[in-house]
């Protein structure tokens, strides 16, 4: 059961790293370089609205992050619209050459809950557009099905609410989305510690995606660490087949033969 040949595969790319970090929250470009560093992550996310990607006067994320290197998803975080939403993945697609995006559409400032009508329209409009569009959705098995069927590359249910760090609050219904799936699953949002991330991994999710539980945590860098450190340990302990709950003791040594 070698890591090595424990890769997935997105968009036609293989990755050994199964966490996924954002790149925004962080004090500096320094801390963030850092962070993602030690969390080991081959794809950051990059909210194309906030993060300085195309600015030479102005210190940019590229000169931390080498994009040969790393993968680039730009995200359009803060996007309440499907029209706002295409708009900004086409200005980033001019500006980085990204066709991977990640696709999220957010229903109100309160909750940050995804809009599904409005992630409909904008995800058909982005796959016909030539986009490789993985997509934020809610925890809804139905919804996910359409979004693959549409054409998406990859399902990202949150696992709680943007930022709370409230962990998976629906595990069965993430469960069941990944039985359907055909293409790669991953929790993204409500990640809020190092359990948290085993958790999504023990599930059978591909990947779990975070920021703030990195970026917010008293220090970022080894909180990034965990984060690595979590998730090979929960997909190691999915590959590896849990014992059966059971409802009464079961001895761990054998009673047959006792003096």
């Amino acid at each position: 059961m070698s890591k090595q040949t424990d890769t997935w595969s997105l968009a036609g790319k293989a990755y050994t790293s199964r966490l996924i970090v954002g790149t925004g929250k962080y004090k500096d470009f320094e801390e963030t370089a850092a962070a993602v560093e030690g969390s080991g992550a081959e794809i950051v996310t990059v909210a194309v609205r906030r993060v300085n990607v195309s600015d030479p006067n102005q210190p940019m994320l590229v000169d931390f992050l080498d994009p040969k290197k790393i993968t680039y998803l730009p995200n359009t975080a803060g996007c309440f619209d499907a029209a706002s939403a295409v708009r900004t993945l086409r200005l980033a697609r001019e500006a980085g050459g990204w066709d991977l995006v990640k696709l999220e559409v957010l229903g109100d400032q309160k909750t940050l809950y995804p809009n599904m009508l409005e992630t409909f329209t904008a995800a058909e409009e982005l796959i016909k557009d030539g986009f490789k569009v993985m997509v934020y959705c809610s925890d809804d098995p139905i919804a996910a099905k359409k979004l693959e069927d549409m054409g998406c590359v990859a399902i990202m249910p949150l696992g709680a609410p943007i930022g709370s760090g409230l962990g998976i609050q629906n595990p069965v219904q993430i469960r069941l989305m990944i039985e359907q799936a055909g293409v790669p699953v991953l929790v993204d949002a409500g990640v809020g510690t190092a359990s948290d991330a085993a958790i999504a991994m023990e599930l059978g999710c591909d990947g779990v995606l975070m920021n703030t539980a990195i970026a917010e945590a008293k220090d970022p860098v080894a909180m990034a660490r965990a984060m690595r450190l979590a998730t090979e340990a929960g997909r190691l302990a999915y590959r590896a087949g849990r014992m059966p709950k059971k409802r009464y003791a079961d001895p761990s040594s054998p009673l047959a033969g006792l003096i």
